[in-house]
């Protein structure tokens, strides 16, 4: 039996690929912290259809599986006060 190392990446909510952070991840928590600092940075100017980011992981036949959705990106950002 082979060994499948399981590798996540970041989709979009339609379930393709994210189009910047289209990219395999090693770890859950890398892929999550990758999600967030985006949705906080580049993409708070994004709508939320366009923000929102599926956390999906690669399942030993190859196909993906989605299995969270950062709630960062599901919200808008909170500006800071001065």
């Amino acid at each position: 039996m082979r060994s499948h190392r399981s590798r996540y990446r970041l989709a979009g909510l339609d379930g393709q690929p994210h189009p910047v952070l289209d990219t395999p991840y090693e770890t859950l928590e890398s892929a999550l912290a990758e999600a967030r600092n985006w949705c906080c940075g580049q993409g708070a100017l994004c709508s939320l259809g366009q923000r929102g980011i599926a956390v999906q992981v690669r399942t030993s036949s190859g196909n993906w599986r989605t299995i969270d959705y950062p709630s960062s990106c599901l919200t808008r950002p909170t500006p800071i006060s001065p």
